[in-house]
């Protein structure tokens, strides 16, 4: 007879947390010899179904150059944190936090990319970072490259399109495992890989001008480069300090057939295959054979040198991170009719949707825990999921965000109830824990946080922080360890 205990509570040492990234908060774009990135040259988008990751040209990265302001790009000026990092740090602490997920910005370290030397004022400005966390027992989580490659980069050699560019981004870690290997516990290469079949935003390349059969060549041959380097990363950091954790990060939306028609289903099964792609590469160590097809129907042909297929199986991830802020539904017909910015797929009717139209599904994230531990069996970590709202500070200086404490909520349930189903979950660190420039559309008026931050869309704003009503909630849930809901 077989019996054993099941979990029934968030385990001891659970990674309790906020996310965020260096160009949605830093700001300090132009200071200490920092380099522009290629989230700087990305326009405001003019409304908020729009979506301008990667809507950018060789024309339009030359207008970004030449306009030296934050007004079009606001990612320049983020919330300042470079200036707040001690205010904001000191909150988080206050709300308990055991993690909190940042990311280094590449061209702080080295402005253009390909510098022999790193810029030693962007590595203290991190040491110091990492300090003040310290100070406070909080976890530094560090992606490596969130969305801001040196745009030098891209204006030398398109980005990750040249193979060129692994030898670059290795530069780069290896001066930032050496410097806080001491200081740093838990990383991550890439953040969302699958981004980078999104064009700019995920691959630094420049394809606006392609067609779709050479947009698509591009971009897979680009992931192909961030592969071999996350490999070679992941291989570099253990070498540097073999009590690193090395993760990888998945943009992950669950997806649901339409209907029971086995059309349908197959369907749905298809679009996840190409989600966990990246996945199957990073954790399982080889291209899986399913991906052949889609490559010849599109004439997808991945160059690859003759030992990139042993670095990716020399260089597997210790645990596998991801996002999850909604599903998707999907048919055969191959429809979209998603309203909101970033949704795929078709409407689903049993849920409710947020203010910027994406749909809110708590139990899909315990589906997805599931699922993902099941295919895996490699320690997973929620590194994304909250809710973008208009948040209002109201005339008696508070903000009540009852809606983002019963979003958050839900989710917590759930990814409790993956824990009793037996998954290894190791933190959640949620999206973001303090107002922040959106990725998608770069707008303030998408707020997330626990804190608010005094800012609109134009960058007119006391940068004020205001503790709002989910700030004393998440606290409450981090005292308890995730039991005081």
């Amino acid at each position: 007879m077989y019996s054993k205990e099941f979990p029934k509570a968030f385990p001891k040492g659970f990674l309790w947390g906020g996310a965020t990234a260096a160009n949605q908060i830093e700001g300090a774009w132009n200071v200490a010899d920092k380099g522009l990135t290629t989230a700087e040259v990305v326009k405001k988008a003019k409304n908020h179904a729009d979506i301008t990751l990667s809507s950018v040209s060789d024309e339009s990265i030359q207008e970004a150059i030449n306009d030296h302001s934050t007004k079009n790009y606001p990612k320049r000026r983020g919330i300042d944190f470079y200036d707040h990092y001690k205010e904001d740090i000191k909150l988080f602490a206050e709300m308990g936090f055991k993690a909190f997920r940042l990311s280094i910005a590449w061209a702080r370290i080295f402005p253009q990319g390909d510098e022999a030397e790193p810029n030693e004022a962007g590595l203290k400005f991190y040491d110091d970072v990492f300090d003040e966390l310290a100070k406070y027992g909080i976890e530094p989580v560090v992606t490596l490259s969130h969305y801001e490659m040196p745009l030098g980069l891209t204006l030398k050699q398109n980005g990750w399109e040249s193979r060129a560019t692994i030898d670059n981004f290795l530069r780069f870690t290896k001066v930032v495992f050496s410097r806080y290997r001491t200081k740093v516990k838990y990383w991550m290469t890439f953040n969302e890989i699958n981004a980078a079949t999104w064009g700019f935003v995920g691959t630094g390349a420049v394809d606006t001008d392609k067609t779709t059969e050479e947009q698509l060549q591009i971009r897979y041959q680009s992931v192909h480069h961030q592969f071999v380097a996350s490999a070679l990363a992941v291989k570099q950091g253990h070498e540097i300090n073999s009590n690193f954790k090395i993760g990888s990060m998945l943009a992950r939306g669950v997806s649901y057939p339409k209907t029971s028609n086995p059309v349908d289903v197959r369907a749905a099964q298809v679009v996840d295959q190409q989600n966990l792609f990246f996945t199957d590469i990073q954790v399982r160590g080889e291209y899986p054979e399913y991906m052949n097809r889609y490559f010849a129907e599109h004439n997808i042909v991945i160059e690859m040198n003759e030992d990139d297929e042993q670095i990716l199986k020399e260089g597997t991830v210790d645990y596998l991170s991801f996002s999850y802020y909604m599903s998707n539904v999907t048919s055969a017909s191959g429809k979209a009719d998603g309203a909101g910015n970033m949704i795929l797929g078709e409407q689903n009717p049993y849920l409710e949707t947020s203010d910027w139209g994406w749909q809110i599904d708590p139990i899909g994230l315990r589906i997805t825990l599931n699922e993902l531990w099941d295919r895996y069996r490699v320690p997973l970590f929620v590194v994304e999921n909250g809710l973008g709202a208009h948040d209002e500070l109201e005339a008696d200086g508070h903000v009540h965000d009852s809606y983002r404490i019963d979003y958050l909520k839900r989710h917590i349930e759930q990814m409790k109830e993956a824990i009793e189903d037996g998954v290894d979950l190791m933190g959640y660190t949620m999206w973001g824990p303090i107002d922040l420039i959106s990725a998608s559309t770069s707008e303030m008026s998408k707020r997330y946080g626990f804190i608010y931050v005094d800012q609109d869309d134009d960058g007119n704003g006391s940068l004020k922080r205001i503790r709002k009503d989910s700030f004393e909630w998440y606290k409450k849930v981090l005292e308890s360890n995730g039991e005081d809901l």
